[in-house]
């Protein structure tokens, strides 16, 4: 096994172990990159052609509306998988951008190597139905805030699903997530320090 997949074993465990057979294919399959500031895994029009594990650094996926505004739709820091789904799945150009906000170091793995791991190595297959399934239960909780949630508790569910990045992040990349301004942002951050 390279080390440059040891982060993704470890992954990987918290779900179904692979044994050492798995995880040589694995490594055979995957490729390493290291991403600068603001490259671009993934841009509008693209056809998403890689599942992304991030070993270090943070991405984010955002859309651009009409007016040119940005509208954050995912984060993915150490330990996630970012990934335009439908664009992957359908070969369609993708709605959305991916982008690297750190430096940062992912593992790739292209469709045709996944479907082979999923065909020949079950356990990849129920490994990606869990992270498929929490990304999804993660959108339809961000969807019921979205809807009925006010500001305070959009952060509040923010600080949960991402912990580690409420202080990393700038207030303009949450706000643009949480749909609220940067200026209402600060306002929540400061009463929840005098609190």
């Amino acid at each position: 096994m390279s080390k440059k997949i040891t982060s993704l074993i470890s992954y990987f465990k918290s779900f179904i172990p692979l044994s050492k057979e798995e995880i040589e294919v694995l490594d055979e399959r995957i490729t390493e990159r290291r991403m600068k500031r603001k490259q671009f895994i993934l841009q509008e029009n693209e056809i998403c052609r890689y599942y992304t594990f991030v070993v270090s650094g943070c991405f984010k996926m955002y859309s651009v509306d009409n007016n040119g505004g940005e509208h954050n739709l995912q984060f993915a820091a150490e330990n996630d998988w970012i990934v335009d789904i439908d664009s992957f799945h359908n070969k369609k150009p993708s709605k959305v951008y991916i982008v690297a906000l750190e430096t940062s170091v992912v593992l790739q793995i292209e469709k045709n190597d996944l479907w082979y791991l999923y065909t020949y190595y079950p356990k990849f297959d129920r490994n990606f139905r869990v992270i498929i399934e929490q990304k999804f239960i993660e959108l339809q909780n961000r969807v019921l805030q979205n809807i009925s949630a006010t500001g305070d508790e959009k952060y509040e569910f923010f600080i949960r699903q991402y912990p580690h990045l409420a202080n990393r992040l700038p207030n303009t990349q949450i706000a643009s997530y949480l749909g609220i301004t940067p200026q209402f942002l600060s306002k929540i951050r400061q009463k929840r320090i005098k609190g």
